[in-house]
């Protein structure tokens, strides 16, 4: 469980919608990453949403705009989920982590992954989200997210497109981020690796 200087728990709210929900998290102090990020990126889309996809953290652009999953990754999970015939109106999307952790290379600011700690103290905004929501399926979209919702034990590349237990949904999926084709250099490698997301996309769908 999260420390008393790495918890969000003391910020979430009871007993509020959404909105709410997003509007107090913007005052989220819960770990040090809310000093160096723009904003809080909350999850956004349908409260009823049958599906609930969640990432690792929001990216530069996402931190810019506010907005989950609109940048380059974004855009690739766009393309899969077109392809894997799951319409964006019943999907719910956020991240397990609500700020953008990142490195300065010069002007660029590169993304850096979230410690373990970071990811635990961001848990009760996830938590509370996935509790309003009530998604028949959660979508884990890479390594800190499927650890997030399903613990260390669970493997994206050994159990992904699988259906895998959890009290957190009747369903959850683990699948690769959207951001790991973009890191792949040669074109075969990247067209595979759409493949698996586009195929694991179209199991989450089908539940």
């Amino acid at each position: 469980m999260p420390d008393q200087k790495h918890n969000a728990e003391p910020y979430v709210p009871e007993h509020a919608g959404l909105a709410k929900l997003a509007e107090a998290a913007q005052k989220c102090h819960g770990c040090p990453l809310y000093k160096h990020a723009t904003q809080v990126v909350f999850g956004e889309g349908s409260s009823h949403a049958k599906i609930m996809l969640v990432g690792e953290q929001p990216g530069d652009v996402e931190d810019k705009t506010g907005h989950p999953f609109t940048g380059p990754a974004g855009k690739i999970l766009d393309k899969a989920m077109a392809a894997a015939g799951l319409a964006r109106e019943i999907c719910y999307f956020t991240n397990a982590v609500k700020h953008f952790k990142f490195e300065e290379r010069g002007k660029r600011r590169l993304h850096k992954k979230p410690r373990v700690i970071e990811v635990h103290a961001c848990y009760p905004w996830l938590e509370a989200e996935i509790e309003l929501v009530k998604p028949e399926v959660i979508v884990c979209l890479g390594a800190t997210a499927t650890r997030a919702i399903l613990g260390p034990t669970v493997k994206v590349m050994q159990d992904h497109g699988q259906d895998l237990p959890s009290p957190l949904a009747p369903h959850v999926v683990a699948t690769i981020h959207p951001s790991s084709v973009l890191r792949m250099t040669d074109h075969e490698t990247r067209v595979r690796q759409m493949k698996l997301l586009v195929t694991d996309l179209e199991k989450a769908a089908g539940f």
